[in-house]
């Protein structure tokens, strides 16, 4: 399949801006009852960079000492602020200010995956973005270790889609990893890569 016809495969297969409507999140993945608190909207930029060998995706690797999520794998993304007009913006923001990738380089958002909810109480938007290289990226050393990229092919494969446990409060609970190299992405990262990856397949993952 050639960048084109890629392309046009992964605009159908995603919601527009008025078809985010199904929630899944860290509480359907683990099996868990989901908490009724108040949520702190979030938007990720998902990035597929096209490289002449195929799409990518760029990830970060978060630093050690954050508050949420420190040391894990992650998009690009935060909490929606007050000048932020959408999750669009919101996503595009946070990806300028953390790993210095520029709005111009998105050249076109492709749409939006489900809507996720973690466990630490942020409902986020994760917005689909086509990259076009040659870009520079500058981190912002505090909240981002380093960044990488992940060829497309492999985040759709499904046997590298591994459901894993552990006990937490007495009760087993599930998460997705996806193992690429010596990386292990897991968590919220992981559950979104394999909605994407169902959505592309027609199955999505169900919330």
């Amino acid at each position: 399949m050639n960048h084109a016809e890629m392309r046009d495969r992964i605009r159908r297969c995603l919601h527009s801006t008025r078809q985010v409507e199904i929630l899944t999140g860290d509480h359907a993945v683990a099996g868990m009852e989901r908490e009724e608190r108040t949520l702190t909207p979030a938007a990720v930029l998902v990035p597929l960079v096209e490289r002449a060998e195929g799409y990518t995706v760029l990830l970060t690797q978060r630093t050690a000492h954050l508050e949420h999520h420190a040391g894990q794998i992650s998009f690009p993304g935060g909490r929606a602020e007050e000048e932020d007009a959408s999750p669009v913006e919101t996503a595009l923001r946070e990806a300028k200010e953390e790993i210095g990738l520029h709005r111009r380089h998105v050249v076109e958002i492709a749409g939006f995956l489900d809507l996720y909810q973690t466990v630490t109480g942020f409902l986020v938007t994760p917005v689909v973005g086509f990259v076009t290289p040659p870009f520079e990226l500058t981190l912002d050393d505090f909240e981002v270790a380093e960044a990488f990229e992940v060829p497309l092919e492999f985040i759709l494969e499904p046997r590298h889609h591994e459901q894993r446990s552990v006990v937490y409060q007495g009760q087993p609970r599930r998460y997705y990893v996806i193992p690429y190299q010596d990386r292990f992405i897991w968590g919220a990262t992981a559950a979104m890569l394999v909605n994407f990856a169902r959505r592309l397949t027609g199955n999505p993952l169900s919330p």
